[in-house]
């Protein structure tokens, strides 16, 4: 596996997670590859423009199965700080004086800023959500205590990017939904590191970033359909009207688009298991977790030596992801180690 990723070469670990990940060569072969063929705006009639129709469909299709969700939902933009701000704009529209949005002070400020832009211009207020300093958990009640029949929308991270701590979105969905407001959670992180089931976890929308997992720098956003199909943002008159194109203002960065289909592709073959792409997503992710999960614990257990040292990750559910099972047996194995050694 390590020889798949040139940035490895000489040894070096980055520690740089900001920054995203390294690339293996099958990614970049792929965006070397649609830079170098015949490409143009996406269409029928050429065959550059074919070729560029065959990437957009190539990367809708691996992002649906990375997330489990249709296609036709994905919306391909520059990052996810700059689709936040762009669904924030149009989303917050239908706001007025008194409307209330709430975030947390868990999120990366990404999916706070925005939504602090909207609130001030359109006269909404914004309620904070804590997290406990402590256990680093945020509680399904602490969100639950900021809501009301004014509330119009809850944004909230599936996973810390700094402490790693996993909130119970699916809690917090039927929560938000009972009081009439929409979700919309910040997955950059979580997707990372366990394969995500957007529809199960009951948002709105939800964000993901290709370059935290192996891919290029780009992201994308999916929303139920039907509030797609509600909400019209700003474009030229002769760009597509059409769910996702009219969000996506002028010409795709095909290479991206590319390098994200062959992301997805790699992830899935790490450890491939079933018949289709998400089923090998499912095993090779449920790898990715037990090793990394490994690693966690030995790095903790570690720290956990120094007095000088506190630990602020603590949540019961955090990056990398681990079951109570995972735990004992990733303990009992390293209980084992020291006794032997």
């Amino acid at each position: 596996m390590r020889s798949k990723f040139p940035a490895l070469r000489h040894g070096t670990a980055f520690f740089d997670s900001p920054g995203g990940t390294q690339t293996p060569l099958a990614v970049g072969d792929a965006i070397r590859d649609a830079l170098t063929q015949p490409v143009a705006n996406h269409g029928a009639v050429t065959q550059a423009e074919r070729n560029a129709t065959e990437i957009v469909n190539r990367c809708r299709s691996a992002l649906g199965d990375f997330l489990n969700i249709a296609s036709d939902t994905i919306i391909f933009g520059r990052s996810a700080t700059a689709l936040t701000f762009d669904l924030a704009r149009v989303i917050s529209r239908a706001w007025r004086s008194g409307d209330e949005a709430v975030v947390t002070r868990l999120d990366y400020n990404s999916n706070v800023q925005p939504w602090l832009v909207a609130a001030e211009r359109t006269g909404a207020v914004v309620r904070w959500v804590d997290f406990d300093p402590v256990s680093g958990e945020l509680p399904v009640a602490a969100v639950v205590e900021q809501l009301s029949d004014r509330t119009r929308l809850v944004a909230v991270t599936a996973a810390s990017n700094v402490i790693g701590t996993k909130p119970n979105i699916m809690r917090i969905a039927d929560a938000v939904h009972a009081v009439g407001a929409l979700l919309y959670v910040d997955g950059v992180h979580c997707s990372a590191h366990a394969l995500v089931d957007v529809p199960s976890l009951g948002a709105d929308f939800f964000t993901c970033s290709p370059y935290k997992s192996l891919g290029p720098h780009c992201a994308a956003v999916t929303g139920r359909l039907e509030l797609l199909q509600a909400l019209f943002p700003d474009k030229v008159a002769v760009s597509p009207n059409a769910v996702p194109e009219r969000f996506e203002l002028g010409t795709l960065p095909y290479e991206l688009m590319a390098g994200t289909a062959a992301t997805i592709d790699f992830l899935a073959d790490i450890a491939p298991e079933g018949s289709t792409r998400r089923d090998r997503l499912e095993s090779s992710m449920r790898a990715i977790d037990d090793h990394e999960t490994g690693l966690r614990e030995v790095i903790e257990g570690g720290l956990a030596q120094f007095e000088q040292i506190t630990v602020h990750s603590g949540a019961a559910e955090r990056t990398p992801y681990n079951s109570r099972e995972d735990a004992d047996r990733l303990l009992n194995c390293v209980a084992d180690f020291f006794s032997d050694a």
